[in-house]
């Protein structure tokens, strides 16, 4: 049986073009994940922006980094954005924006915080991504001339900053071996002070038909880390209603165990 929610244990949001949920999950005793999002209006049209963060619970603090980091994040973005600068750009700022934040939370106590982040930009021409971390975004397209989901083309868009990720790099272990492995989730990046190496990744992808952008912490993705498979999951209806398909996604992720706190938030492409 779950608990009540209390304070950041469960929000939600629906802007049409971009829907999100954060929860607690089954078994930790609080939200350490952190969500953010912006609709911004320029000369060139309308430009959806969106931030997950998701506290290292090992280190200190971690409620409060990913706070910080996703809403610096966003402010920092939507400040570049309306400057017109470029996505990639755009990103890099609000992810030094973050880092900062995360120092503040630091200096305000001897704890050392830290956490993930995942970050992009939507335009009518392309989806820019930004992270550091193991937080993911995918790719989730229509299929040509229908109103739901191309399944067999979604893609992963992010490479995650993870020890098993490294170990698949260098053939040591299959995608399907790191899965399980003790490795999984111990990251090599994270924003927070006590990152040696937290320079940000960026991606741009232009898409050629519309389609839905998935940002998520690993309270999803670790039940589901195939692209194909999260779009299975959200294919019925997930054109209609962005809200009712970041539910779903919650409550697969729930039934599958919500091990952890699980962060959604879906943007459509072209933003509106």
């Amino acid at each position: 049986m779950r608990r009540p929610s209390v304070g950041r244990d469960h929000l939600e949001f629906d802007l049409g073009s971009l829907a999100g949920v954060s929860d607690r999950g089954l078994r930790h005793p609080r939200n350490e994940d952190a969500m953010a999002v912006s609709l911004q209006r320029t000369r060139s049209g309308p430009v959806a922006l969106a931030v997950v963060c998701d506290g290292v619970s090992t280190a200190g603090r971690p409620d409060e980094a990913s706070l910080a980091a996703a809403n610096a994040a966003v402010r920092a973005l939507a400040a570049a954005v309306r400057a017109s600068t470029a996505s990639d750009e755009a990103l890099v700022a609000g992810t030094a924006a973050a880092r900062r934040a995360v120092a503040d939370v630091a200096d305000r106590s001897a704890d050392l915080p830290a956490t993930t982040i995942v970050s992009a930009v939507v335009t009518a021409v392309a989806i820019t991504v930004c992270w550091v971390g193991d937080s993911r975004a995918y790719w989730l397209p229509a299929e040509p001339g229908s109103a739901e989901l191309d399944v067999a083309h979604a893609r992963l868009l992010t490479r995650d900053d993870s020890v098993a990720e490294e170990l698949i790099a260098v053939g040591a272990l299959t995608e399907a071996e790191a899965a399980v492995s003790p490795h999984a989730h111990v990251l090599t990046r994270w924003l927070g002070p006590s990152a040696s190496n937290a320079e940000p990744h960026t991606a741009r992808f232009e898409p050629r038909g519309p389609g839905i952008l998935l940002l998520c912490s690993d309270g999803l993705w670790n039940y589901q880390p195939g692209a194909a498979g999260l779009a299975a999951q959200a294919a019925p209806g997930a054109l209609t209603s962005l809200s009712r398909t970041a539910a779903g996604l919650l409550e697969f992720a729930i039934g599958a165990g919500g091990e952890d706190n699980i962060t959604i938030v879906l943007a459509a492409f072209p933003p509106s």
